[in-house]
């Protein structure tokens, strides 16, 4: 078991052979065993995938950016799948600060929005909140940072 608590500050970047899977409206859109893994203190997981583990077409630019004091600058992806749009379903950072260099041009993706995340074959639950976008399994402990009356923390 993992608890959010033993995850450094600033984050830490480590590479994950675990599966990991996206899907929606029963297409997927992510089969990986090449992700990585930012872990930081108070938050579940987020899983960076690689571009090229991502189905081809089903991701265009989005609107918005945001800034991270750790990462730097990120940009917004919407998800299209025939007519359906999925507005902001990840993010990315084109050029991450020094120390994040690998998970330049990888896609995170908000569990939330999408009908299913599951990594080892585990189905994720989606961090509160939506802000930071974790990844949250039975391995994982908290109490976790995103809910109501946790931005504080």
């Amino acid at each position: 078991m993992e608890s959010v608590w033993d995850y450094p500050r600033p984050p830490r970047v480590e590479r994950s052979a675990d599966r990991v899977t996206v899907v929606h409206l029963g297409r997927v859109i992510v089969d990986s065993g090449r992700c990585w893994r930012v872990l930081e203190t108070s938050h579940p997981p987020v899983y960076y995938v690689p571009v090229e583990d991502i189905a081809d077409g089903v991701l265009v630019p989005g609107d918005g950016r945001s800034h991270c004091e750790f990462k730097g600058v990120a940009g917004y992806w919407d998800l299209v799948l025939g007519d359906v749009l999925v507005r902001r379903v990840g993010w990315s950072y084109a050029r991450p600060t020094a120390g994040y260099a690998e998970i330049a041009g990888a896609v995170a993706f908000y569990p939330s929005r999408v009908d299913e995340c599951r990594v080892g074959g585990e189905l994720v639950r989606a961090q509160d909140g939506d802000f930071y976008g974790g990844w949250i399994t039975s391995g994982i402990a908290g109490p976790f940072k995103g809910g109501p009356g946790t931005m504080g923390w």
